[in-house]
C-alpha cells in the first residue's frame, strides 16, 4: 500500500466529513434556515458526529458503512438543489452534494487495499483448503 495516498485519502475523508457536519449547521442555522432565526433541520448533522472517532482513528469498517450513509446526505442535497426556490439554499444543497461526493471517494479509495488484501488473503486460504483437500 502506498502511505502517501492512504494519508491524502484519509485526510480528504477528515476534512470532507468535518466539512459536511459545519455545512449542515451553518445551512440551517444562519445562512439560508427554513424559518427564521434557525430550524430544527441543523440536527441532520448529529448523525455525522458518531462515526467521527472511527474516522479519525482510520477505522475500516466505520469507513465503509459511512460512505453508504452519507448516501443519505448526497441525495438531500441533490434534491434541496433541485427544487428549492432560494438561491442561496439551492447553491448549499449542490454544495453538499459536492462535499458528500468527495468523502465517498475518499473513503472507498482508502479502503480499497485493505479490502483487495482480505480479498486475495481469502483466496489464498481457499486454494489450500482445495489442494489438501485432494
Amino acid at each position: 500500500m502506498n502511505d502517501n495516498k492512504q494519508k491524502f485519502f484519509h485526510i480528504g475523508a477528515v476534512a470532507s466529513m468535518g466539512l459536511l457536519i459545519l455545512w449542515c449547521v451553518a445551512w440551517e442555522t444562519l445562512i439560508a434556515p427554513l424559518k427564521p432565526g434557525g430550524s430544527w433541520l441543523a440536527l441532520k448533522a448529529a448523525p455525522l458526529l458518531f462515526p467521527l472517532a472511527g474516522i479519525l482513528k482510520r477505522d475500516i469498517y466505520t469507513l465503509q458503512w459511512t460512505s453508504m450513509m452519507v448516501l443519505l446526505y448526497f441525495a438531500e442535497g441533490v434534491v434541496r438543489g433541485w427544487s428549492d426556490l432560494g438561491a442561496t439554499s439551492s447553491w448549499l444543497g449542490w454544495g453538499e452534494a459536492a462535499i458528500v461526493i468527495v468523502y465517498f471517494i475518499c473513503a472507498v479509495m482508502y479502503v480499497r487495499p485493505y479490502k483487495q488484501a482480505a480479498r486475495k488473503i481469502a483466496k489464498d486460504l481457499l486454494d489450500k483448503v482445495n489442494t489438501t483437500a485432494k
